[in-house]
């Protein structure tokens, strides 16, 4: 079946070129990923990275080449935190919000102000990394003028406006998200370097704590299809309206509430607060007040505890899930958008009524996510202190995101593969 999939898609020549022009893309991003800042001691920098699992995770965001500080070391997430930024102000901001009603238009112009901010922040964000490299024990920059400083940075952020750009035309073509695609490549290029490494220092005694991490490997891709793909579809009912000599309404339809609404956006909330404590006392590490000192090296040592950070990095994870759910999903817009349509849910008054079972039915449903999204996160935690395996071939929040990117792109060939069977016809 997948084989005559792939043979349809070969075949229609302005599908197969999308694709290949996106998998060139991806090529280039590989390529400047590969190519690093001078004044960088990139063993010393994979060391650092390896020996925090929320490091590596800011990684994973980044593509990729934050590990090897890169000309794209930033990656996407400084455009992934102005969305989010974008997103939260809408709530607070009413211009903001009746903007992002306004359809393609307003959508335009929120994407145009994301990308502004995307350029501070990738500056902001660059600076950060620098100043918590610098501030390690391991040596990791050799001669850092103030001009080296400030090339780094307008080098870093310009790599982030270039995959920005990259994320788009990728998106231009309907073959996933781009910025989606851009994390996932960076994923994926990862596997390859990670086997390796495993295989080099594997011993024999550890080959069943091998084979239990496979197993549960396999059943969290199970899971996350699972949780990704799943949905409670609530009933609604059209009512009929007789115009003239004909009836219209009458359907039977239902609105379908996904378990995770909020895709890893949680995880990258979580990841954001859990480092700025750390990252704030690294700059009082050389304070001329004592207690500053003492005072930096506590927090430090505090977010360094496996135990508490695991559970910290839990919490907030469930936390943000809820949050970030209240910020995408409106019970309230969908009640009124129903009784203007002419829908009801059986057994429910429309207005108030339908948003509060809305409400109360949603915050049901995403407790499944919001546990299942905080264990997904703390994975290779549990992982490395069970089976004793540093090195893990790929982490919980890699395989979600792989998993969904995989799902979205999919989706999106196979629509494009519909309407194109709609057109024949």
């Amino acid at each position: 079946m997948w084989l005559k999939k792939l043979i349809q898609i070969w075949r229609i020549k302005d599908l197969r070129n999308n694709i290949l022009f996106v998998l060139a893309l991806l090529v280039i991003f590989r390529l400047a990923a590969h190519i690093p800042v001078p004044g960088v001691d990139t063993a010393a920098l994979a060391s650092f990275f390896n020996s925090n699992q929320l490091l590596g995770v800011m990684n994973v965001l980044s593509g990729g080449g934050m590990e090897s500080f890169s000309l794209v070391a930033m990656g996407v997430a400084p455009y992934i935190t102005a969305s989010i930024i974008f997103q939260l102000l809408a709530m607070i901001i009413p211009k903001l919000e009746e903007l992002s009603k306004e359809g393609e238009a307003g959508r335009r112009k929120i994407n145009q102000w994301t990308r502004l901010l995307t350029v501070p922040l990738a500056a902001l964000q660059g600076y950060g990394l620098i100043v918590l490299l610098r501030q390690s024990q391991i040596q990791i920059l050799t001669d850092f003028s103030p001009w080296r400083l400030f090339v780094t940075i307008m080098t870093v952020t310009a790599g982030t406006v270039f995959l920005m750009w990259i994320g788009e035309l990728i998106s231009e073509k309907n073959i996933g998200n781009g910025i989606s695609l851009l994390i996932f490549a960076g994923i994926v290029v990862r596997v390859p370097i990670t086997l390796q490494q495993t295989l080099l220092v594997f011993d024999k005694s550890e080959i069943l704590n091998l084979i239990i991490f496979i197993i549960i490997a396999l059943i969290t891709i199970v899971g996350v299809v699972i949780i990704t793909e799943g949905q409670r579809n609530v009933p609604v009912q059209y009512a009929r309206q007789v115009r003239g000599n004909k009836m219209y309404g009458g359907v039977n339809t239902h609105l379908p509430l996904r378990v995770n609404m909020a895709g890893v956006i949680p995880i990258i909330f979580a990841i954001s607060v859990i480092l700025f404590p750390p990252l704030i006392a690294q700059f009082f590490l050389n304070a001329k007040s004592v207690f500053l000192v003492n005072a930096a090296h506590g927090v430090i040592n505090l977010f360094q505890n496996q135990l508490f950070y695991g559970i910290l990095y839990f919490l907030l994870v469930f936390a943000f899930t809820y949050f970030y759910t209240e910020v995408v999903f409106h019970p309230d817009e969908v009640a009124e958008n129903l009784q203007k349509q002419g829908g009801f849910i059986p057994g429910i008054r429309p207005g108030a009524h339908t948003a509060e079972y809305l409400k109360k039915t949603t915050n049901r449903i995403i407790l499944a996510g919001a546990l299942f999204l905080g264990l997904i996160a703390v994975l290779p935690l549990v992982m490395t202190s069970f089976t004793g395996l540093a090195t893990l071939a790929i982490g919980g929040t890699s395989l979600l995101i792989v998993v969904q990117v995989v799902i979205e792109t999919v989706k999106q060939i196979e629509s494009q593969l519909t309407m194109r069977d709609y057109e024949g016809l």
